[in-house]
């Protein structure tokens, strides 16, 4: 019985140890690995990011309206007549600046346009009897652009060019001409700040029509006109 117990004394000694080195080798595992673990752990989250808030273009609606001041013959021969309008322009902050400006789209949209002219008139435009009458019409014109000066101060100077047409209700300039004539116009003013959403346009401008000869008596009429106009800026 001595030799037994002698004998299984140290075999206990071995697998204590065994087992103490096993633990030692667990627990050096676990602090080996854990950082990485958690790092993996965290890696694999879905990180939520913040999308920047959308800004708003810039963009302006102005109810305008202007009159002739007087004519030329440059581009046209009529003369003798005079053109009034009022409506809206849209302008849109849509490619930038340019010459230090910023460049913006522009559409407008004519309800009233009033042509007077000589009741008689040549295949020219030209005055064959001294009473007016009037012609009532409308206008649009989709394609155009403007440079804004100074956009944040209270004085901003512009330039603008419209292109569309004219539509009237009777033969424009000439009994012998065409209800529906192309227009031209070439602007230039000043917006001057009323409040933080509100400016005050004033300017000047040369328009052009004429009906580019889809019927053989073309006039066409030269203008200088002034316009007035309120701006209501969206989004501030």
């Amino acid at each position: 019985m001595r030799v037994l117990s002698s004998a299984s004394a140290p075999c206990k000694w071995f697998f204590s140890g065994q087992l103490r080195l096993s633990s030692l080798i667990i627990l050096a595992a676990l602090f080996h690995f854990s950082p990485q673990l958690a790092l993996s752990q965290d890696s694999a989250a879905p990180v939520e990011t913040q999308k920047p808030a959308r800004q708003q273009v810039e963009s302006e609606l102005i109810v305008e309206g202007e009159g002739s001041i007087g004519h030329y013959r440059l581009l046209a021969s009529a003369d003798s007549s005079k053109l009034y309008e009022g409506g809206v322009e849209y302008d849109r902050h849509s490619w930038g600046y340019f010459l230090k400006a910023r460049m913006d789209y522009v559409a407008e949209f004519l309800p009233v346009v009033l042509l007077s002219q000589p009741i008689k008139a040549d295949t020219w435009g030209d005055q064959l009897a001294p009473p007016k009458q009037e012609l009532y019409g409308v206008g649009f014109s989709p394609i155009g652009f403007r440079l804004l000066w100074r956009n944040n101060k209270s004085i901003k100077p512009y330039f603008l060019v419209k292109g569309g047409m004219l539509i009237f209700d009777k033969k424009a300039l000439s009994p012998y001409s065409a209800y529906e004539n192309f227009s031209f116009q070439v602007g230039l003013g000043i917006q001057a700040r009323l409040t933080r959403t509100l400016d005050l346009r004033a300017g000047f401008a040369d328009i052009h029509f004429s009906n580019a000869f889809i019927v053989p008596s073309n006039p066409g009429l030269d203008v200088m006109s002034v316009n007035t106009g309120l701006c209501y800026h969206f989004g501030k």
